[in-house]
């Protein structure tokens, strides 16, 4: 985790959008929310509280910002920046070299429907080419931002308030709150559940990612999820894209499964859960406590797979760089423009994107 992520709590001075209702049903976030939102969801661990509160690190998004954000739209909506954080120090160095500062290597903005019955989740990829504003970084110092950055660079100069600050200049969208999750956290959050069972279409045998899967059904274990969620050389083209096609394919898949993981008549399992979910998360400073925590994911926890919709935000190659995308403007401000009406994405919006395109998506489905 970055420094950003590990400073004290404080609470924010922003004001939030209306409480949803009590039986209100909205999205199980993702798979690097997991442990938030669906551990910690509706499972009445106050006799724990006080040790789990002290696992948790938050950053206080809304000071840092200051008054510089899109407007504070209540309409009964909500929009969460998801990232993963790519730190390669400590549990993390086996997945790759350290270069020196931790990068957000998965980064998903979701958007939760006014009514809460819906949700939407654009996919924002790594390589991303952007305009990244001037963010606080070490100490005193300034990052002076620019044109032409790629999108991930934002988490490492700036930590998690650089990075909410890009989605937002990107979007014109106001972010409610931040959750992030490293790979170690992960891939132990994985294996508390049981294991995720997915089938896969085609062999996957990828030396980046360490994973080799032949066709069929399979339990994955934490190390083997980790892997299917960096895997992107041997399936698709071999790009981002289809990493990112992958990764939407195993939420969907563990969004399916949660719910029959036999925690809530396990305590031990229970407890176990919830100890990894509270020491993998960093959040905003507004769901700095597990009290705070179950509140949210109460609100968070009844759509299914089948609710929800998962888009790439739209792109094309980079002509001076095939390893980095472009956004189509014109498609990308139909996805910013819906979602800040509270409007579903029109299919028109990824029509012509290069991350529409593609198998990768196809390789894995839900068993």
């Amino acid at each position: 985790m970055t420094e950003q992520g590990r400073s004290g709590r404080i609470r924010g001075t922003g004001r939030r959008r209306r409480e949803p209702e009590k039986r209100a049903k909205a999205l199980t976030i993702t798979a690097w929310a997991a442990a938030a939102v669906v551990v910690l969801g509706g499972t009445g661990l106050g006799y724990v509280y006080f040790q789990l509160d002290g696992n948790l690190k938050s950053v206080d998004i809304n000071s840092q910002l200051g008054t510089d954000r899109p407007e504070n739209v209540d309409n009964g909506s909500q929009d969460i920046l998801v990232l993963g954080s790519d730190s390669r120090t400590g549990d993390n160095a086996k997945y790759g070299k350290d270069e020196g500062g931790a990068r957000s290597d998965t980064a998903m903005i979701v958007h939760v429907y006014e009514g809460h019955k819906k949700a939407s989740v654009v996919s924002i990829p790594r390589d991303t080419m952007v305009s990244r504003p001037e963010c606080a970084s070490d100490g005193d110092q300034k990052d002076t931002g620019g044109q032409h950055q790629m999108f991930n660079t934002a988490y490492e100069v700036g930590g998690p308030a650089c990075a909410v600050k890009t989605v937002e200049k990107m979007s014109g969208i106001r972010m409610d709150h931040y959750i992030e999750v490293d790979f170690s956290g992960f891939k132990t959050l994985i294996d508390d559940l049981g294991g995720v069972e997915i089938t896969t279409k085609q062999a996957i045998n990828d030396n980046k990612s360490h994973l080799d899967l032949k066709p069929g059904t399979h339990t994955l274990s934490g190390e083997q999820s980790l892997g299917l969620v960096r895997t992107r050389k041997s399936v698709g083209d071999g790009s981002d894209l289809g990493r990112i096609q992958l990764q939407q394919a195993f939420i969907k898949a563990l969004i399916n499964q949660v719910k029959d993981v036999g925690v809530f008549s396990n305590p031990k399992k229970l407890y176990d859960l919830a100890n990894t979910a509270t020491k993998t998360v960093t959040t905003d400073s507004e769901l700095s406590s597990v009290n705070e925590l179950v509140t949210f994911a109460n609100g968070l926890k009844g759509i299914g797979a089948g609710d929800m919709k998962m888009v790439t935000l739209p792109v094309r190659y980079d002509p001076a760089d095939l390893n980095r995308v472009i956004p189509l403007q014109r498609n990308s401000q139909q996805v910013w423009d819906a979602l800040r009406q509270d409007k579903p994405i029109p299919a028109s919006a990824t029509k012509d994107s290069a991350g529409d395109k593609g198998d990768a998506g196809k390789v894995v489905e839900s068993s």
